[in-house]
């Protein structure tokens, strides 16, 4: 089973895109992914300024989920960033911290946080 990531727009906070990532990001998924989170970041068009990449969710993910993540930062407008919220003691976590992507991309332990940055 696929899973994918289901997109809500932010709490009243305008240039802000809030994705909840699914479960697992590996291989059987990670390629579908990039298409659906380009399309939700597409619809803001030039007002969006934040895509919180949520994976408080995310159970498992391997170099497929780093690659991911790096392709959508490649995919936004210079002006536009990327923060993600990650369980402290998650995998999620624990892989952004051992690849070093946790250097380049801002990681927040809430969603609260990640929003307002």
């Amino acid at each position: 089973m696929t899973f994918l990531p289901n997109p809500t727009e932010s709490r009243d906070l305008p240039g802000r895109v809030h994705l909840a990532m699914p479960a697992e990001i590996d291989f059987c998924n990670a390629e579908e992914l990039l298409p659906l989170v380009v399309s939700a970041v597409e619809a803001r068009g030039d007002r969006l300024e934040v895509l919180v990449l949520d994976l408080t969710g995310t159970s498992f993910m391997d170099s497929q989920g780093v690659r991911l993540i790096n392709d959508i930062r490649h995919r936004l407008r210079p002006e536009a960033r990327v923060r993600l919220v990650a369980r402290p003691d998650g995998v999620a976590s624990r892989v952004l911290e051992l690849t070093g992507l946790r250097r380049d991309v801002p990681v927040y332990d809430n969603l609260a946080e990640a929003l307002a940055s």
